[in-house]
């Protein structure tokens, strides 16, 4: 055997032992499992807890140039529904994902919106790309009523007439 047909062959026994080597491990990491040149938006743990973007995630979904959205599944999941069914409505493709290299800490990942090919684009921050609806959802977030039983609606009601 040639020395080149002896490393495609410890290269197939390698890969057999310990799984295909990633590129750029650290980045698929860091972006739910794909690349930075692919992606159009990003919302961190900390942003996802502070307010709701949902509204971004339409308006990028709507702009068409990234239509898989990946979900970071280790979060609650009253916190990722609203992401799951804007994805849906928008008919996008969304992956949750749960591997454990998936961390939950405040600057973690918990949407990112990506293209199947690269575009690179910038910013991708949803803060940075959407300054716009950063003050309207956190307002809206922070003034929104309690929820109100059916008595309180009645006599509110009541009051009114």
């Amino acid at each position: 055997m040639s020395e080149q047909e002896k490393s495609a062959a410890q290269q197939r026994i390698d890969n057999a032992i310990y799984g295909t080597p990633k590129i750029k491990p650290d980045e698929q990491r860091k972006y739910l499992g794909t690349f930075r040149e692919r992606v159009c938006l990003t919302i961190s743990v900390q942003e996802l807890k502070e307010q709701n973007w949902t509204k971004a995630l339409t308006a990028e979904l709507a702009r068409g140039i990234g239509s898989l959205v990946f979900i970071n599944g280790n979060l609650s999941q009253d916190e990722i529904r609203p992401y799951i069914q804007t994805a849906t409505h928008a008919n996008a493709r969304f992956t949750l994902k749960t591997d454990p290299e998936y961390k939950t800490d405040p600057a973690a990942l918990a949407v990112v919106v990506a293209a199947k090919t690269a575009v690179y684009q910038s910013p991708v921050d949803v803060q940075k790309r959407y300054p716009n609806l950063a003050n309207s959802s956190h307002n809206s977030k922070t003034t929104s009523l309690p929820h109100q039983g059916f008595f309180h609606r009645l006599f509110h009601r009541k009051e009114r007439s």
